[in-house]
C-alpha cells in the first residue's frame, strides 16, 4: 500500500515521499561527535620554553687585492712589490685568522705564464681562497 495515492494501481516500488529519519539520526550522531571534541581542541598545554638569542657572526675576513700588470709588475694592496716580497706577504697573510681571501686581478695582455707563478706562490704560502677580479667593460 502506498502513501498519498487512492488510486487501485498500487506500485510498491515508488514512494514519493522523502524518508529523513536517517537523515536526523545522522545529524544527531555529527552533533554528539561536536560536543565531545570542541573542548580537547581548545585544551592548552602551557610550558616555559627558554629563550635563546643568536647574534650572527659578521667577522668577514679581509681581502688582499694583487694586481699584476702587462709587464709581469706585481702590486699588493696598490704598492709595488718584487717576487720575494710576494712570497712573504702571502706567508703573512696565510697566518691571519680569518684567513684572507686574494683577490687576483690581471691585465688582458699579461703573461698566463706570470699568472700561474703568482696562483703557485699563493698555493705553497697556505691561501686556500683566491678570487679572479675581471673588467666585463673591455
Amino acid at each position: 500500500m502506498a502513501m498519498g495515492t487512492l488510486s487501485e494501481t498500487s506500485d510498491d516500488d515508488f514512494n514519493p515521499e522523502i524518508n529523513t529519519t536517517p537523515l536526523v539520526d545522522v545529524m544527531l550522531v555529527l552533533l554528539i561527535i561536536f560536543i565531545i571534541t570542541i573542548p580537547v581542541i581548545n585544551h592548552s598545554v602551557k610550558l616555559n620554553l627558554p629563550q635563546a638569542s643568536s647574534q650572527p657572526n659578521k667577522v668577514q675576513p679581509e681581502t688582499v687585492n694583487l694586481a699584476i700588470d702587462a709587464a709581469g709588475q706585481l702590486f699588493w694592496n696598490n704598492q709595488a712589490i718584487n717576487a720575494e716580497m710576494l712570497t712573504q706577504n702571502i706567508a703573512r697573510a696565510a697566518q691571519q685568522t680569518p684567513q684572507p681571501e686574494l683577490h687576483l686581478r690581471a691585465e688582458r695582455t699579461t703573461q698566463y705564464e706570470k699568472i700561474a707563478q703568482v696562483m703557485s706562490a699563493a698555493q705553497t704560502g697556505g691561501l686556500t681562497k683566491i678570487g679572479f677580479i675581471t673588467d666585463p667593460k673591455k
